[in-house]
């Protein structure tokens, strides 16, 4: 099992912010880098608290960032329905 590295000086985001950042995203999605996402915000975010949140949203994947940073929303709700009505194959 692969063990993470804790970085002492990242906050924890809250739900209301991380939802805030996912949506802010999504309604943006292929129009900005990181960098330009972060100052557009609607709301004051730490550049740390918003590494986090963009982390964890890319390792559910929500989201995808391209070679030159800029970020697109990638989740389907209409897909993952019918990836879970799918039988499972058996290996």
């Amino acid at each position: 099992m692969e063990q993470q590295t804790i970085n002492p000086i990242a906050r924890s985001p809250t739900l209301e912010t991380v939802l805030m950042v996912e949506r802010f995203i999504e309604k943006y999605s292929g129009e900005f880098n990181r960098t330009e996402l972060w100052k557009k915000l609607p709301k004051k975010v730490m550049w740390q608290t918003y590494l986090v949140i963009l982390d964890y949203l890319q390792s559910i994947n929500k989201i995808a960032i391209d070679r030159n940073g800029t970020v697109g929303y990638i989740w389907s709700p209409e897909a993952a329905k019918i990836a879970l009505k799918r039988k499972p194959i058996k290996l």
